[in-house]
């Protein structure tokens, strides 16, 4: 079988060897009953890290988002959130479907949103609408490059919106890529939002799973949520216990990813056609312009695939590639020997 260099996401990481052993090893009970032992450690140690009272294991970010925003509204609610987020783009219009609420959209270069354009958007209830009564952020943004909100332009953002009486969620999936970048823990990236949810499935490496955390008034809320939307499970801590290792284990490898994504932003902005700004890079996520090359984004990427590199178009013209713990530093640079070779026309396969 051929092996692929995968930098489509940090999506397609493999469980590691002590996740697999953990999973073997897993005590386990029925989660409904609030009695699967893994899980319970599961949701008691992410409630920690992040600073919040408690926390629920939910299959996927998309759940952990769609039962924060059920939670926290009511039908015919606004929620502010920036045009690009993941929960406008990628949940199969959830907020709509899944909880009755409106969507008002902001937008900007790199995904993060400030006060002064959140201000203009934010009304009460009154004979017309309901008015706002949730704003999401997300942190990194996914779409617009990996960026890291700062941190004290996110403490204001909850700051003045709960003098409003607004609660805040974090869209943190990637939270401790974040985190990483700021050199701060997660518990003071989190610490002002009322709610936040974090995969376990992506940079962290696990299988399956996120968690969403927050007051535990909340998370009980949360919980109900998760049940109507079909994500509660039974004996789960075959799942959890993988999760658990991944908190404990994989935070500390995110720096290489880091590292690695630059050296494939610094790559590419010499390869002709090729458009992107390598200090844009912060954590795993880099995000280039192809349309120089004379050659879509979809093309672009069948002929990587050719060559056995595997990365995704994300706009006609718009490409992302993602770093993770599967992906080494000898790989990213055949990588990029490959996206020289593909952008100038020369076809030679991963390997020879």
């Amino acid at each position: 079988m051929r092996e692929f260099i995968d930098l489509r996401s940090d999506t397609v990481t493999r469980p590691t060897p002590a996740m697999r052993q953990a999973m073997f090893e897993a005590e386990v009970g029925d989660d409904v009953y609030h009695e699967d032992p893994s899980v319970n450690r599961l949701e008691a140690l992410a409630a920690e890290i992040v600073g919040k009272e408690a926390a629920v294991f939910v299959p996927t970010g998309t759940m952990g988002n769609q039962s924060a925003i059920r939670a926290h509204t009511q039908r015919g609610d606004e929620v502010i959130v920036h045009e690009r987020s993941h929960i406008v783009l990628y949940e199969v219009g959830g907020v709509a479907q899944l909880s009755g609420c409106v969507t008002r959209t902001i937008s900007t270069p790199n995904g993060i949103l400030d006060w002064n354009r959140i201000e203009p958007l934010v009304r009460g209830e009154s004979d017309h609408f309901n008015g706002v009564a949730l704003i999401a952020v997300e942190n990194t943004h996914n779409i617009l490059g990996g960026h890291v909100y700062p941190q004290e332009l996110l403490n204001e953002i909850c700051d003045q919106a709960h003098e409003r009486g607004i609660p805040v969620h974090m869209d943190g999936a990637r939270i401790f890529n974040a985190a990483t970048y700021l050199g701060t823990p997660p518990r003071e990236v989190a610490e002002k939002v009322d709610s936040v949810m974090f995969c376990l499935s992506k940079g962290l490496g696990a299988p399956v799973g996120s968690m969403l955390a927050g007051s535990r008034e909340f998370i009980e809320r949360a919980r109900m949520a998760r049940k109507v939307f079909g994500g509660s499970m039974r004996q789960a801590g075959v799942l959890a216990a993988a999760g658990i290792v991944a908190l404990e284990n994989s935070p500390a490898g995110l720096p290489r990813d880091h590292k690695n994504a630059r050296f494939i932003a610094e790559s590419l902005a010499r390869v002709p056609g090729i458009s992107i700004d390598p200090t844009d890079v912060q954590t795993n996520i880099v995000i280039f312009d192809v349309e120089g090359t004379g050659m879509t984004g979809r093309e672009v990427s069948a002929k990587l695939r050719e060559r056995g590199v595997l990365s995704n178009a994300v706009a006609p013209y718009r490409m992302r590639m993602l770093t993770h713990y599967d992906v080494t530093r000898e790989q990213c640079e055949r990588a990029m020997e490959v996206m020289t070779e593909v952008c100038a026309g020369v076809q030679v396969a991963v390997g020879d």
